[in-house]
């Protein structure tokens, strides 16, 4: 096993995981795009080598994937999660937008919250068979999923489409920081917002928040520059230094300095330790 001396696997440090991992991603159709972000794939090749536990961050989406056959639906998941790559693999999924599982499933979204499900379950039909092998081409791949998608298609939701286009605005603009200045600001208090949420994205919208304002913090990392620390928690609207560090480790399961260490570094030194 290949680890560090603090038992990390150093696969996931400095990009070294593009040596045995291979991501791609698609736009839908047309017909999909108000329901449908983007289709991923992730293949990897671990042959000979010991498994490899992925670290995966939170998005407020929607997943439907398929795994050797199997097809499941996963909710939002409120933390990171981890998942243990070994040998050849494949996995192939769909992401929709926020909100935009909402018509498909006709139920609340916070009832599959941190769950996984069959997606018989949900689409009570058999669902398509979609080939696994590892040379096997994505677009065919895409094409099955979109059409059985398309053939089980619900009506469009005017509710569904309004709350994609509120996340959009919370990713897009770092001024948002707070769920009361943003119910103001789209003229609704602040329980109908966060009932709004819970019934079409499945979290609510502070934690919504909090996760694009946290991105923007891994966006920094990925230029490989270095950061300070105090004052990118002051410019993301965090009080202190501590509750950022309290936020970012509980949402991606390692503290900033140590998460930082998974992107190649170009610049100086970090300016002052985040880990508190």
């Amino acid at each position: 096993m290949v680890r560090l001396a603090d038992e990390r696997d150093v696969r996931g440090l400095r990009g070294a995981w593009t040596d045995f991992q291979r991501h791609a991603y698609h736009e839908p159709g047309p017909r999909l795009a108000p329901f449908v972000a983007r289709y991923w794939s992730v293949a990897w090749d671990l042959s000979g080598e010991p498994p490899y536990r992925q670290l995966i961050v939170p998005y407020p989406n929607v997943h439907l994937s398929f795994v050797n056959g199997v097809a499941r639906i996963h909710g939002v998941a409120r933390g990171h999660v981890l998942r243990t790559l070994e040998e050849r693999g494949r996995v192939f999924g769909v992401a929709f937008r926020p909100g935009g599982f909402r018509p498909f499933l006709r139920r609340p979204v916070s009832m599959i919250t941190d769950r996984s499900v069959s997606a018989s379950e949900v689409f009570g039909v058999e669902m398509p068979e979609v080939p696994m092998a590892s040379a096997s081409d994505p677009a065919e791949m895409r094409g099955i999923v979109e059409e059985f998608l398309c053939a089980n298609l619900p009506e469009r939701d005017p509710t569904a489409e309004a709350v994609a286009d509120i996340v959009a605005r919370i990713a897009d603009d770092r001024g948002i920081t707070r769920t009361d200045a943003l119910a103001a600001d789209l003229g609704m208090g602040v329980r109908r917002l966060q009932r709004l949420f819970a019934d079409y994205v499945g979290v609510g919208p502070k934690w919504v928040i909090r996760r694009y304002r946290l991105r923007e913090v891994t966006d920094r990392m990925a230029t490989g520059e270095a950061i300070d620390w105090a004052g990118l928690a002051a410019d993301l609207g965090y009080a202190d230094q501590a509750h950022f560090i309290r936020d970012f480790t509980a949402m991606v399961g390692e503290s900033p300095t140590v998460y930082a260490e998974r992107y190649p570094r170009r610049g100086a030194a970090v300016v002052s330790n985040a880990d508190g």
